[in-house]
């Protein structure tokens, strides 16, 4: 196997997140990389990780993804670059869209063009199912930054540099998504789980998943690819009992932005998409640098094009968490 992390230098943008953290401590055990540098805005957040990694290859960068310089100072002799900084949250995001737009256009914007001018090798930014098709604010500027960093590999001209996207849904757990929100209710003993719709389904990924993914997918890229794992969907009634049974759930309406189902890759992206064991790739509709074979991955995997109406999406799957598979989970 290939291993682009032994003795190189990786830096994560917006990495005192959830991510941030758990592909840290799965770098720190599992490979041998020579510096990790976290990139983020929150000093409190990187004095918390300074704590709880204390490893003489980390470095922390207090910086912005919209600050074009700072990123320049940051990623000089970084091998690879994984982007995951982002305003994520989509009502606040619908609220504020310009702050939104700054960072995860702008910032994406940044982050390629730095990556070219320090000439990093291979670089995955991370994105999500609500960047195909989407209906959100968030979800358009996560489209915005897809096709940013798959065109970029058509403008690096003689440069080895590689960029590809790793798009998944919701992580169990982590900041701001709704399994928090719920612990908590039942911690309060509230009245009742607010549920914004009962037909509402999700696809779901623990972050370990999501960082083993990330990881795998550095591997496999060419430069290009839009990465898609298969991953199980989930009722979000099914997560609400599976969390508090014994409270009530009260229908409270869909909030602004906010999809019934989500789609990980659209029925107009079926011409460009190959399905492989586990996971899917989406190709670049336009390649100028070469002729990529992209049903072969670099790990030699060999994938078959979809059919023509194929679309991946969270009430259509065949992958399906039940309550005790959540309860085993949470």
């Amino acid at each position: 196997m290939l291993n682009k992390i032994d003795n190189k230098t990786i830096l994560i943008t917006g990495g005192t997140g959830s991510f941030g953290r758990e592909f840290v401590k799965t770098l720190l055990q599992k490979y041998n990389p020579k510096k990790i540098i976290i990139y983020s805005r929150d000093e409190l957040k990187q004095y918390e990780m300074a704590l709880q990694f204390n490893d003489k290859r980390m470095r922390y960068f207090i910086g912005d993804v919209r600050d074009f310089k700072r990123l320049l100072s940051a990623l000089n002799g970084v091998d690879v670059c994984i982007h995951a900084a982002a305003l994520k949250q989509v009502p606040i995001a619908e609220y504020n869209p310009m702050e939104c737009i700054k960072t995860n256009i702008n910032g994406a914007s940044n982050v390629i063009e730095s990556c070219l001018q320090m000439k990093v090798s291979d670089i995955i930014a991370l994105s999500t199912d609500k960047a195909a098709n989407p209906i959100n604010l968030y979800g358009a500027t996560k489209l915005c930054s897809d096709k940013l960093f798959v065109s970029a590999n058509n403008i690096k001209g003689a440069l080895n540099s590689r960029f590809s996207v790793v798009r998944y849904g919701n992580v169990i757990g982590s900041r701001g998504s709704v399994v928090p929100f719920f612990k908590q209710l039942k911690q309060e003993s509230a009245e009742f789980i607010p549920i914004t719709d009962e037909r509402m389904t999700r696809f779901f990924i623990t972050l370990k998943e999501g960082v083993e993914f990330v990881l795998k997918s550095l591997e496999r890229m060419q430069g290009g690819e839009i990465f898609v794992p298969k991953i199980p969907s989930v009722k979000i009634t099914t997560l609400a009992k599976a969390i508090a049974p014994e409270i009530p759930h009260k229908i409270i309406g869909i909030r602004p932005g906010e999809k019934l189902h989500e789609i990980m890759i659209p029925r107009d992206d079926s011409r460009l998409c190959f399905e492989f064991e586990d996971f899917y790739i989406i190709k670049p509709s336009i390649n100028f640098t070469s002729n990529i074979n992209y049903s072969l991955t670099m790990l030699g995997e060999s994938g078959v094009a979809v059919c023509d109406d194929f679309e991946y999406s969270s009430n259509t799957n065949t992958k399906w968490l039940s309550q005790i598979e959540l309860e085993s989970l949470l």
